[in-house]
């Protein structure tokens, strides 16, 4: 498994969520290049089984997400996700 060893700013102030998500319930956009504003980060977490993260100008260095390895998300630099099974994220 390849997983991201990257934290948050110390600063961080969480501003808000989205509702969980499932394979079945994903909005469209993020299986598809997007990424966070200019000066905000994203953590990605996931609550039951894993999925993979891509950043777009890293597409061979895929990295897995599960519940115990959350994705911290960068601001502006592009990314997608992949579901590759059952999750709740």
């Amino acid at each position: 498994m390849n997983y991201q060893n990257a934290m948050l700013p110390e600063d961080a102030i969480k501003v808000g969520s989205t509702p969980s998500m499932t394979e079945e319930t994903v909005v469209p956009g993020i299986l598809n290049k997007h990424l966070a504003p200019k000066g905000k980060f994203g953590y990605l977490v996931v609550e039951e089984g894993s999925l993979q993260f891509v950043w777009e100008d890293d597409e061979d260095n895929v990295l897995d997400a599960d519940s115990e390895h959350p994705i911290v998300i960068f601001p502006e630099r592009f990314h997608h996700i992949s579901i590759t099974d059952k999750v709740r994220f």
